[in-house]
């Protein structure tokens, strides 16, 4: 006789993952139960993207208004009212946290509860000294700031992705360890708002994942905007107002009103009785499961930052969906994560989008391929705006128009590399891109210029030479 449970689905995190995957079982008419113990809407809308890109559109304009004299405007100084700009951001959050909340997802059946879960059994939960059975388990219980073990460091209070929306002051001086997206977009973001900002990257370029190509313009824009960079330092000691870092052969003291930490996140599950009840870690935290986000034990599921390897938010409601599904559905029907295309943004300015392979990666594969640029400075609408800082590339298989990769580092790229995620996902070439109708004046132009650029060098030069000979014969 098949097992009885109080429920069909309980949902461990209420991030992005969780929220999604509340949802689907929700939709799908489940009995769901929604473990959260800190605040609905996990680090996204609290701590993360939402906060960041309030943050982000604040500086932004500062930076307009500096620049307007190039477009013929003159202003007065900028005055950064930076307890105004964390009421913006408070603001931001507060407009989109209905949509994350317990009063939603209770509207919409699913049993809400604030507390901190520990599984005591492949289908049981214990919160707030209750016991909750459920025919599965979906764990989305997220990511958390690592803090690298520097001599002196977490004596000097140092600011992370969490903690760095409390401060009620614009630090005069603002050291970032860390030149990955996260420190990357707040290293620039403090800078625009008047920050003096120095940026510490271990390895030789900032945003490492990227094409050398791609972070020479993120970096040259840093250097011009007064960003001190450095690449290829290690942070050694820190004491209450300096860090000491090396390269190598120069040693370099770097003064601070305050440290932001940005090297990465580690997945949660500490202290909750994973291995008691069998589910087994990675050596780096995450959960290890199998291609339909199934760990060890059969009746749970997991999803989002506890997996990786990629931590976006748009990953982790992807990730949610197939976890969902199969914890419903098992043992009769599997769904297989599909992880061929993933696409990701560093919103810097210019901000870097990416989708497909690398060149790097490419290289290190030893797989062939081509390579087609178009910069935004030969594109109309990135003169006229006065930003045309970057370019498109498009990495193709050799002598075809079939799309590996693309990397757009410019205005908007974010939105730009839409139609490139969407000819990788659905398999067309570059060349029904180049035949799609563009609107003019516009930045996505570049990607169809990049396209004509491909086709123009492979060009079948046999076929040219007999079209001129006719062309010579009609005149």
């Amino acid at each position: 006789m098949m097992a009885r449970y109080e429920n069909n689905l309980v949902v461990v995190g209420a991030g992005s993952a969780g929220l999604i995957a509340s949802l689907i079982g929700a939709t799908a008419r489940a009995k769901v139960v929604l473990i959260e113990e800190n605040r609905m809407g996990g680090d996204c809308l609290n701590t993360g993207c939402v906060p960041s890109k309030t943050l982000i559109a604040s500086s932004r304009v500062a930076h307009s208004v500096r620049r307007a004299q190039d477009f013929g405007i003159h202003s007065s100084e900028v005055k950064v009212d930076f307890d105004h700009v964390m009421r913006r951001i408070r603001s931001s959050i507060k407009k989109i946290e209905p949509n994350d909340s317990v009063e939603r997802y209770t509207k919409l059946g699913v049993e809400c509860i604030k507390g901190r879960a520990h599984l005591i059994g492949p289908h049981r939960v214990q919160v707030n000294d209750k016991e909750i059975s459920s025919r599965s388990i979906v764990l989305a219980i997220g990511a958390v700031p690592q803090i690298p073990p520097i001599p002196g460091l977490r004596e000097s209070n140092p600011l992370t992705s969490e903690n760095l929306w409390d401060i009620e002051d614009l630090p005069r001086e603002l050291v970032v360890i860390g030149g990955g997206p996260i420190g990357c977009e707040l290293a620039q973001a403090f800078a625009r708002l008047g920050s003096k900002v120095s940026v510490v990257e271990q390895v030789d370029r900032l945003l490492p994942m990227e094409d050398r190509d791609v972070s020479e313009v993120v970096a040259t824009t840093f250097r011009s905007e007064g960003i001190r960079v450095l690449t290829g330092y290690r942070a050694v000691s820190c004491s209450p107002n300096q860090l000491t870092v090396e390269n190598g052969t120069n040693q370099d003291e770097l003064e601070f009103e305050r440290i932001l930490v940005a090297t990465g996140r580690s997945p949660r599950g500490d202290n909750m009785g994973l291995k008691d009840v069998g589910v087994e870690r990675e050596e780096n935290g995450t959960i290890l499961v199998n291609d339909c986000l199934q760990s060890r034990v059969r009746s749970i599921y997991a999803c989002g930052d506890v997996v990786g390897p990629y931590q976006f938010t748009h990953m982790a409601s992807h990730q949610a969906w197939y976890a969902t599904m199969n914890a419903l559905l098992r043992p009769y029907w599997r769904f297989r994560l599909d992880s061929r295309v993933i696409p990701w943004a560093v919103f810097t300015d210019p901000e870097v989008a990416r989708v497909g392979l690398s060149e790097q990666q490419l290289q290190e594969q030893n797989i062939p391929y081509e390579v087609s640029v178009r910069d935004f400075n030969d594109v109309d609408r990135a003169i006229t705006d006065g930003s045309t800082a970057g370019f498109v590339k498009l990495i193709t298989k050799p002598k075809s128009d079939s799309l590996l990769g693309a990397s757009i580092v410019g205005s908007n790229a974010g939105e730009l590399i839409s139609s490139c995620i969407t000819a990788l996902t659905h398999g067309y070439g570059m060349n029904k891109v180049l035949s799609t109708l563009h609107v003019y004046p516009t930045r996505t132009e570049a990607i169809r210029l990049a396209s004509g650029e491909r086709r123009r060098k492979n060009a079948p030069e046999r076929l040219l030479r007999i079209a001129g000979r006719l062309n010579t014969l009609m005149r």
